[in-house]
């Protein structure tokens, strides 16, 4: 079976959020490659952003929100609705508090995919890896097969 169709198959017999996501972090990791897979949703009316998904709950648990924060990251991927992708720390660094111990798990570069639903960004799906790995070419791959998995997913993990 091809990468989309195991997807497919989980996304359908999937019983649980977690499951439902589990089947996208894999997807991703197959298609495009990730050191460490979240997903976040957004609530723009509360201004509160939550990690609903992670493959990696040590570093990055899925408990509690935290307040969505106004600068240019949120411009591309909330205003303009485009990933964001930054392929050094030290661009991390300027819109992401976190980016100390995103170094220290040996991630260097993020992509940021938006999805949206029903005309408004609910979530994004976080794909990180070493510095420089998200090429023009990666982040093509990743909005070409991803945007529709995950809008998928994220509608599918809203009924759970």
């Amino acid at each position: 079976m091809t990468p989309t169709e195991t997807f497919t198959q989980a996304l359908s017999n999937a019983q649980t959020e977690d499951a439902v996501y589990e089947a996208l972090c894999t997807l991703g990791k197959e298609l495009v490659g990730a050191k460490l897979f979240t997903v976040m949703t957004a609530d723009m009316d509360a201004m509160l952003a939550r990690r609903v998904f992670t493959d990696d709950p040590a570093n990055y648990p899925t408990s509690g929100t935290k307040p969505v924060e106004l600068n240019s990251w949120f411009d591309v991927v909330h205003g303009r609705r485009e990933s964001f992708v930054a392929n050094t720390l030290d661009d991390i660094s300027k819109v992401f508090g976190d980016w100390e111990l995103i170094g220290q798990l040996g991630c260097g570069s993020v992509v940021n995919l938006p999805v949206v639903i029903g005309g408004k960004m609910v979530a994004t799906v976080n794909m990180l890896h070493e510095a420089g790995y998200y090429t023009p070419e990666r982040v093509a791959a990743i909005e070409e097969h991803l945007t529709l998995p995950a809008t998928a997913a994220v509608s599918i993990a809203s009924n759970f």
